[in-house]
């Protein structure tokens, strides 16, 4: 007589609904706006922050860009504005009103409740700022609070350094690479991929809503505590 067979091993059973779709709506903080990109009001701005002296090292790591010229820019944002996905946003100056850069969210999965936040541009206004730190908080929030997604990732070229460190810091696990994964103009990407879970989410928005609380900046606007120090405490 033979062996019954083991059970084999599955996965925890999931719950509940697929997440939402975002929509074209705004999510409105303390130093920076994510909207909807509009061209009119967005992409003269876009393009002189990133464009001149120092502007084509912004567009290294992105898919398109940088553009010979603002009719060229334009036409390539305004059928990028168009689409569901990825879902372009303008990161607009609370302060100033102008659009300092942009960010999408893109590979969006409601049954499987996975959203990746991707395309991100800061310009020099916008760089290593609270804001473009609220920004980041403002789209993750969104999308595990009221959309109902339970994995948010962050993909970038393997050799892109800047955006590893930026991923780490706000509170996304490195997961591994994708060894060539992409040919993007014209050349090899080797991917990495970051991801930060709904189970992990409690504890990174702790951590946001520390670091971005006004009495962790000095008069001169330097940040006291760091949020990888706030995330470790909590």
């Amino acid at each position: 007589m033979s062996e019954e067979a083991a059970p084999q091993p599955v996965g925890e059973s999931i719950d509940g609904p697929p997440a939402r779709r975002p929509a074209r709506e705004a999510l409105e903080g303390r130093h920076i706006h994510v909207v909807p990109f509009d061209v009119d009001l967005h992409a003269r701005d876009v393009y002189d922050a990133s464009h001149g002296p120092g502007g084509e090292a912004l567009w290294t790591y992105l898919f398109a860009g940088p553009f010979p010229d603002e009719v060229t820019f334009r036409r390539y944002y305004a059928e990028a504005a168009q689409k569901p996905d990825p879902l372009l946003y303008a990161l607009v100056d609370a302060r100033t009103g102008e659009a300092v850069g942009h960010a999408t969210y893109m590979r969006i999965e409601p049954a499987n409740r996975v959203i990746e936040v991707g395309n991100i541009l800061y310009t020099p206004a916008l760089a290593r700022s609270a804001a473009a730190t609220e920004a980041m908080y403002l789209m993750m929030r969104h999308a595990f609070e009221d959309l109902g997604y339970r994995r948010y990732e962050w993909k970038c070229n393997a050799l892109n350094a800047p955006s590893r460190r930026a991923a780490l810091r706000l509170g996304f696990t490195f997961e591994g690479e994708f060894l060539q994964h992409m040919i993007v103009k014209g050349r090899n990407r080797d991917t990495a991929w970051f991801a930060l879970l709904d189970r992990d989410w409690p504890r990174a928005r702790a951590a946001f809503e520390a670091w971005l609380a006004p009495e962790n900046f000095d008069g001169d606007g330097r940040q006291k505590r760091r949020l990888e120090d706030l995330r470790e405490e909590m």
